[in-house]
């Protein structure tokens, strides 16, 4: 996957960055930057993806438990993200290398205009030849605009430039059947299908103290970059030139294949919402035509959830409450719970007008 892939994003986790939370391993940096280095030499186009701020504001603020209030988490951003962006720029520059910083929050991606903004940028360092490190903007952050884990924005951020791999670097060696720690019977997953609802039930388990993931965070980032067909490694970052020895080809830690179905960037930046604004629930009749590829009309809607606006991406839900979709909604909240359970062409004489007979139409609007 590394090996033929022209365009990679390397996520790398906060224990790795900062030494267990001892602070910043410089020594480790250096290496990852001269491996990335060599990619590039190799043709290969890297965005990195680094967690470590918050880690290293803790140290430097003398903290040896990670926060929970938010105020405390962006002050410690603020204080880590100097001395994490410091290294970087440093190793780099080692190797004559331009470097980037950008700082996303998921409002970046939420937002359609934003979102193409943010992707044109990072296309166009790409295209410079610098490194972008991105990072949650943990400064500014609050509970319901943040991704929750750097493997869920490495993911996004894979879908957001067509990344062919996405490459997770942690201190496992990769995905087991069970937790190593506690059966000993417990094997390395060597490959699988991302997506495959097996693999949660083995990802199962906390993150670490400095990190928020865990295994499960990142067979879920899998599952989300395969949506536009990135392939994921979960390797471990402690392997010595672990970037160099996938790009030759050696079978190094997990990896998850995307399926042959491929989504549209457009269909990927709806399904990547990671907070929508309603959600509308579905009658069996509807959720079957659904999954056979027809719009969404409203006779087929039972219930109409939160307040959202015409163009905005709503959760679109089967009878057991279970969301199967995701789609740009033709009509606002208020006017679909109006038209709901009624055939389409009572809209015009109910609202007093008629954009589309379609609450979703099938264009706008992919599976999950």
């Amino acid at each position: 996957m590394v090996q033929s892939a022209r365009r990679l994003v390397v996520k790398v986790g906060s224990a790795l960055v900062t030494n267990d939370g001892r602070g910043l391993d410089a020594a480790a940096i250096a290496h990852w930057a001269g491996q990335i280095a060599a990619l590039r030499s190799a043709g290969k186009e890297v965005v990195l993806v680094s967690s470590g701020a918050i880690a290293e504001g803790m140290q430097r603020l003398g903290w040896t438990r990670r926060p929970k209030a938010i105020h405390e988490l962006q002050a410690a951003a603020a204080v880590g993200q100097m001395g994490l962006v410091q290294v970087y720029e440093t190793c780099f520059r080692h190797h004559r290398l331009k470097t980037a910083q950008v700082l996303l929050t998921h409002d970046d991606l939420a937002d359609r205009k934003r979102y193409l903004n943010a992707r044109s940028t990072l296309t166009t360092l790409l295209a410079l030849g610098a490194i972008p490190i991105i990072n949650e903007n943990d400064t500014v952050v609050t509970d319901e605009i943040k991704f929750g884990d750097n493997d869920t924005l490495g993911a996004l951020v894979a879908n957001l430039i067509d990344a062919d791999t996405l490459v997770i670097l942690t201190d496992q060696s990769g995905l087991y059947t069970a937790d190593p720690r506690q059966d000993a019977g417990a094997t390395l997953v060597r490959q699988a299908t991302a997506g495959d609802p097996a693999l949660e039930a083995m990802a199962g388990g906390a993150g670490s103290s400095i990190g928020k993931g865990g295994m499960i965070t990142k067979v879920l980032a899998a599952k989300r970059a395969a949506k536009s067909g990135a392939h994921t490694v979960i390797a471990s970052g402690r392997e010595p030139d672990v970037l160099v020895r996938l790009a030759r080809g050696e079978a190094l830690g997990s990896h998850l294949l995307a399926g042959s179905e491929r989504i549209t960037a457009r269909k990927a930046w709806m399904a990547d919402h990671l907070q929508v604004r309603g959600a509308v629930t579905l009658d069996d009749g509807a959720a079957r035509a659904l999954r056979a590829g027809k719009s969404l009309l409203p006779i087929g809607v039972t219930a109409v959830a939160g307040e959202f606006e015409r163009g905005e991406v709503v959760a679109v839900l089967d009878a057991d409450g279970s969301e199967i979709a995701r789609g740009l909604a033709n009509y606002a909240a208020a006017e679909a719970r109006r038209i709901m359970r009624r055939p389409s062409a009572d809209i015009e004489s109910i609202l007093g007008f008629v954009d589309e007979d379609e609450l979703v139409h099938r264009d706008n609007l992919v599976l999950l």
